[in-house]
């Protein structure tokens, strides 16, 4: 009797979790290997094309390889501005420390879309950066070069997705204990041996964490190439949702999408197996 309750329990559960992430998932898959006739219509014919096609176009593989280092670079730049931010709060800030942590937290308060096109103000040639500078005297013409760029497309990303890896190297900040910090200066250790030999060690798990989790929204980001990027800075998000719009080539964004998706499950499993072998260390 107790083990049917513990069942019923569970169910509703287990059917969220099918209707909503197995079954369409399955779906994503099956279409994937199915063809098309010459009108885009889904023809239910035993096809792998799509992915024969994906690794040997050019625009597929080199858009995959491209949104995948300007991932790794979002990641990077995320984690070294994170880094002494928390350990600013963490560490230095004795008082209020709620109040700074909500400024970190701010930004979710906000659309995404919102802050995209914020971007895209301050960038532009009209904008409030251009305008600064042409006040100042520093230049004498708008900065064209500044939106639609890459370094646009960059400074959005890592503007957005610089709270999701801050929060868990601060949590890990705080879970550590002063008198490791204080035994270590005690001993001799400048601030910098300290922080490489005691403190990093100990929030290296928050730091990949954070790492990974940039690193996985970005490989799935496509507004902020659409509205700040130019037209070599495509993301493989923007190919998949050309695909299933104007393109209406279904089976073919599908198994650009199970690609995408393959290469964010392993990256969650090396994340995974790293903070666990760090932890029984």
């Amino acid at each position: 009797m107790k083990k049917r309750s513990k069942y019923l329990l569970i169910f509703p559960l287990l059917l969220w979790l099918f209707l909503f992430l197995v079954l369409p998932y399955l779906f994503i898959l099956t279409q994937s290997i199915l063809a098309t006739d010459d009108f885009g219509k889904v023809v239910y014919t035993l096809n792998f094309d799509s992915y024969i096609k994906i690794f040997t176009n050019p625009l597929y593989y080199e858009t995959l390889t491209r949104t995948f280092i300007y991932a790794i670079i979002v990641a990077l730049a995320c984690i070294v501005l994170s880094l002494p931010l928390a350990y600013f709060i963490a560490f230095k800030v004795t008082k209020h420390k709620s109040f700074y942590y909500t400024l970190i937290v701010l930004p979710f308060w906000m659309s995404y879309i919102v802050r995209a096109y914020a971007w895209k103000i301050i960038l532009g040639e009209q904008g409030v950066l251009n305008s600064f500078f042409m006040y100042s005297g520093v230049i004498k013409k708008p900065l064209s070069f500044i939106l639609y760029s890459d370094f646009s497309v960059l400074l959005c990303l890592i503007y957005i997705f610089l709270p999701f890896v801050c929060i868990p190297i601060y949590t890990s900040f705080e879970q550590i204990s002063k008198s490791l910090v204080e035994a270590s200066k005690d001993l001799g250790a400048n601030s910098w041996t300290t922080f490489r030999k005691i403190i990093f060690p100990l929030i290296l798990p928050g730091v990949i964490s954070g790492g990974t989790l940039a690193l996985v929204l970005t490989l799935g980001d496509f507004l902020a190439a659409s509205l700040l990027g130019g037209p070599n800075t495509l993301f493989i998000s923007n190919i998949v949702q050309n695909l299933f719009g104007t393109s209406n080539d279904k089976p073919l964004g599908s198994a650009v999408g199970v690609v995408l998706l393959v290469l964010v499950f392993l990256l969650l499993e090396i994340s995974s197996r790293y903070e666990k072998k760090h932890e029984t260390q």
